[in-house]
């Protein structure tokens, strides 16, 4: 990790970035990893449970009111896709996280592609059901994508300089 000195601000942001992008995948894996243990029935109660003191301010509150009918809703086989999905990803951030962070150059363009996959199927998700927090993590995603490709094209710079050794 000597190369990860900071050199200005948007090396700061890129670290930052990409930290945050790596506690994300760690919380990815234990969501999916609470899936596969937790029945959708449990999950069902849960909810209802956590949103109950909501409900007695509240009865229309629009949070309280999607989290119980997507918690209603949920089967075996869309909480099995959840958990794989999100055990996926997690493992993939991670891994291509910790790369970064030890210096390894294939793992630049590795998450770039990774981020351009899933900055397409946000924007899908957007155009059925636009949502705030969908629009700032795509946002996020962009940010990101640009300075890993920025910290690339350093690093490979920096790397061609170098004197081969021998």
């Amino acid at each position: 990790m000597a190369w990860f000195k900071s050199r200005d601000l948007l090396d700061r942001a890129f670290q930052v970035g990409i930290i945050l992008k790596g506690l994300n995948g760690i919380l990815e894996i234990v969501g999916g990893v609470l899936l596969l243990v937790v029945s959708p029935e449990t999950i069902n109660k849960i909810v209802v449970n956590l949103t109950q003191s909501e409900f007695s301010e509240d009865p229309h509150d629009a949070v309280a009111n999607y989290l119980r009918s997507a918690a209603h809703g949920l089967t075996s086989s869309t909480v099995l896709f959840g958990a794989l999905y999100l055990l996926t990803h997690g493992i993939v951030k991670v891994v291509l996280v910790v790369a970064l962070l030890g210096d390894q150059l294939w793992a630049y363009p590795w998450m770039i592609l990774f981020l351009l996959v899933f900055i397409v199927y946000q924007c899908y998700r957007l155009a059925i059901e636009p949502s705030g927090a969908l629009v700032a993590l795509t946002i996020f995603d962009v940010i990101i994508v640009w300075l890993t490709w920025r910290e690339y094209r350093r690093h490979r710079l920096s790397s061609a300089a170098r004197p081969a050794r021998g």
